[in-house]
């Protein structure tokens, strides 16, 4: 039997992804070969990058507006270091949004370039919150926040106005809701929390603010050499981006990101509606930051736990269980978890909440 995937990543993903994903481990394009064993300098898996680079920025909107699609290696916790390497002027310094676990890994890779201001936190709250009226310094090289903070639910609603370069680790959220993407100058996310399987980067970044610090960078580590070998400077992960290609195919064909929203805001009306009715359990993330992608709740009596959880698992329900630093659970709604799948666990609640009353 299939299970309910609320995995936090790596992730769901839609069963035709899987399929032709299978399919090409077998036979890749008829040729005879495995996509795990085709040269990544092959004509056919040249065409596979070309595309995929293409379709993101066609997906998020930035054709032709100065902007390139790279897939790395190194997990989104590389791009902790290769923003700063790449964007931080000598003596130069940056701007941070502390939000959570990974908003914090990047500030500390951070100082290791040059003064790393930290414009406003939620860790004395346990990052239950999205910090809001604080203020970006002018002078700063750029500013970096996260956009969707898996571990604590939390996502942010409205991004800040200013003159200086933006950048967003969007590793949990992309791809997932409209947004104007132009108002960021760079993005980064791992693949393996809403794209594809673990083991490849994306990053979009607008080429003109690169260049700019005064300091020799490493060419593993140079966004410029990596654009100009158009994502393969060395051997990329070619199983990991042709998962990924085809996951944004899937995604285009439901009619894009404007199409999937609507469907994810869907899923958490579901799920939270009934965090909020049901007297067994209670959130943890402020409201008006809650994520549409992490659903993070609390039983309000953990003495019930075992119940609960044996509820759950008898339904099918997989990766329920809440990280370590907030407890509980988090239901991870990704793209291609089905609003059915929500349902079961709807129901499982509201059966739990029957059976502690009866």
């Amino acid at each position: 039997m299939k299970k309910h995937n609320y995995s936090a990543g790596p992730c769901i993903l839609p069963d035709e992804v899987f399929e032709k994903s299978a399919q090409a481990i077998l036979d890749f394009n008829h040729s005879g070969l495995s996509i795990l064993e085709i040269s990544h300098r092959s004509k056919d898996f040249v065409a596979v990058m070309e595309e995929a680079r293409a379709l993101v920025l066609e997906l998020l909107g930035l054709e032709g507006k100065g902007y390139q699609a790279l897939f790395l290696h190194g997990g989104a916790s590389l791009e902790f270091l290769m923003v700063p390497y790449n964007l931080m002027k000598v003596n130069g310094k940056a701007a941070y949004l502390d939000t959570g676990t990974w908003a914090n890994g990047a500030i500390k890779e951070a100082r290791h370039f040059g003064e790393t201001i930290v414009v406003a936190s939620s860790k004395n709250e346990n990052y239950n919150h999205i910090p809001k009226d604080y203020t970006i310094p002018s002078d700063a090289d750029y500013f970096h926040c996260t956009s969707n903070n898996t571990i604590f639910g939390t996502q942010i609603k409205q991004f800040p106005q200013t003159q200086i370069p933006v950048v967003c680790d969007m590793s949990s959220d992309i791809f997932s809701r409209v947004l104007d993407f132009s108002q960021f100058d760079l993005i980064y996310a791992g693949a393996q929390k809403n794209m594809g399987p673990a083991g490849v980067t994306l990053v979009i970044l607008k080429e003109e603010i690169l260049g700019k610090t005064g300091r020799e960078i490493p060419n593993m580590l140079n966004y410029q050499q990596h654009i100009a070998k158009e994502s393969m400077y060395n051997t990329p992960p070619v199983f990991p981006i042709y998962a990924s290609l085809l996951n944004l195919q899937w995604l285009k064909k439901q009619g894009g990101i404007a199409t999937i929203e609507k469907i994810n805001e869907a899923k958490a009306t579901l799920l939270y509606a009934e965090i909020d009715r049901n007297p067994y359990f209670k959130g943890t993330a402020a409201v008006e930051d809650r994520s549409i992608m992490n659903a993070t709740f609390l039983l309000e009596d953990e003495a019930h736990k075992d119940v609960f959880d044996t509820m759950w698992k008898e339904a099918g329900i997989s990766g329920l269980n809440g990280h370590r630093s907030v407890g509980g659970y988090r239901a991870s709604m990704y793209n291609a978890l089905p609003l059915t799948s929500v349902q079961v666990l709807v129901n499982i609640m509201q059966a739990f909440e029957q059976k502690m009353n009866s």
